[in-house]
């Protein structure tokens, strides 16, 4: 069945465009920090497209007005701006809408706070591009967002997607593939916590390029014959998920950064995230081993085409994840 689902991959990996990235579409974020009663300072961050800001419009409660924020500014990977706004209601009661998100496929945080220290979140979706601001902060909207926001994120990393991807057709044995599994997400766990609060600190770019060549060495491992591997990620798999599973966990804890979190409730938002991406892993583990089973039903005789498939597969998973180490390089 791994060697089926490999032909799937070359497909998919063949027909991306040469600029394809790790991460399809961050989500949007909006900020709105307190400064006294009336006045909030705002900052908005759009994901890029193609060189230019996503075609989103920020829209506040109707009594806040505001001077024309100044152009979007590039800073890498999004669009970002900011202004003061003033709202002589408050915000609560009011209505926060992120205009043309229904026609995209991305989400947009909205962090802000009521008062001065009391922040509270929401996530906007394609379907539900508008909310009414609550009155108090909900621990329920806070472990809604989060975990949307750990599916999405994990869901659209194409980079820890194709690394599970691997991890799952080069561990032939269940009960080693199970220890690997978890050993990956105990890792990622570790590092995500660590690097979120602080105490641990290392640049994005390296560890985007370390996450890329993590997916070339697991798949050179793959065009090798079993008895020609690498005898510890052989012996033990799950201490080479391990290691891999910690610098994983920094690129979470990179996207985390950028959402951010909301204070007084670190811990739950926290959690929340790692739920998220947990869950997604899973769904995306339970989807590929479905779809394995179906093509292994539908079309036995492709068991005859392993070998060819195998290596052909292989080169294409180390391909991509090259490319992108140099282009991660590149960007140091």
């Amino acid at each position: 069945m791994r060697r089926i689902l490999m032909a799937l991959l070359v497909l998919l990996a063949t027909s991306l465009p040469a600029t394809v990235s790790a991460h399809a579409l961050d989500p949007g974020y909006l900020n709105l920090a307190s400064l006294d009663q009336d006045r909030w300072r705002v900052t908005w961050r759009v994901p890029n497209v193609s060189g230019r800001p996503m075609p989103l419009e920020v829209r506040l409660p109707g009594d806040c007005s505001h001077a024309s924020p100044p152009p979007l500014a590039f800073d890498g990977r999004a669009w970002t701006t900011g202004w003061l706004a003033t709202c002589p209601e408050g915000l609560a009661g009011g209505v926060i809408e992120i205009g043309g998100l229904d026609r995209t496929r991305t989400d947009v945080l909205v962090r802000y706070e009521l008062a001065p220290g009391e922040t509270q979140v929401q996530r906007l979706t394609a379907s539900e591009t508008a909310f009414i601001v609550p009155a108090q902060a909900g621990r329920l909207e806070i472990l809604g967002s989060y975990i949307g926001l750990g599916v999405t994120h994990i869901l659209e990393g194409i980079d820890h997607l194709l690394f599970v991807f691997v991890l799952l057709l080069l561990i032939r044995d269940r009960a080693r593939l199970l220890w690997a599994i978890t050993a990956f997400t105990a890792a990622h766990s570790i590092t995500l916590v660590a690097a979120t609060l602080g105490w641990l600190s290392l640049p994005s770019p390296p560890v985007e390029a370390l996450i890329a060549l993590s997916i070339v060495f697991l798949a050179y491992e793959l065009t090798l014959p079993p008895e020609a591997r690498d005898p510890l990620a052989q012996r033990f798999p799950w201490i080479v998920a391990f290691a891999f599973g910690l610098i994983h966990g920094l690129g979470f804890a990179g996207a985390l950064r950028d959402i951010g979190l909301p204070e007084g409730d670190i811990p739950l938002a926290l959690f929340a995230f790692n739920v998220g991406v947990e869950m997604g892993q899973i769904l995306f583990i339970a989807v590929i081993l479905v779809i394995g089973a179906a093509v292994r039903r539908l079309y036995p005789a492709i068991r005859q085409q392993s070998a060819w498939l195998t290596r052909g597969s292989s080169y294409a998973i180390g391909s991509l994840a090259a490319f992108w180490v140099i282009e991660r390089i590149a960007s140091f």
